[in-house]
């Protein structure tokens, strides 16, 4: 069955697969990780666009890397 980016529980060990949609879940997902400063900008979705096979924790960790390298 396929994972329901919608509704059911993210966590950092849930993979990313060729289902992925950037939901309201997803993003509680990120502000939870990451804190209440997070957004999604276009070359963030694009490297979670080409993230099948990692986790949704590696993707929190790739967005702080960027989050810093930025300021």
């Amino acid at each position: 069955m396929a994972f329901d980016w919608h509704a059911d529980p993210i966590s950092r060990d849930t993979p990313i697969d060729g289902t992925y949609r950037g939901t309201q879940n997803v993003r509680r997902f990120f502000r939870r990780e990451c804190g209440d400063h997070f957004r999604f900008d276009r070359p963030f979705m694009a490297w979670m666009k080409s993230a099948v096979g990692r986790t949704m924790g590696e993707a929190a960790d790739e967005w702080r890397r960027r989050d810093l390298a930025g300021r």
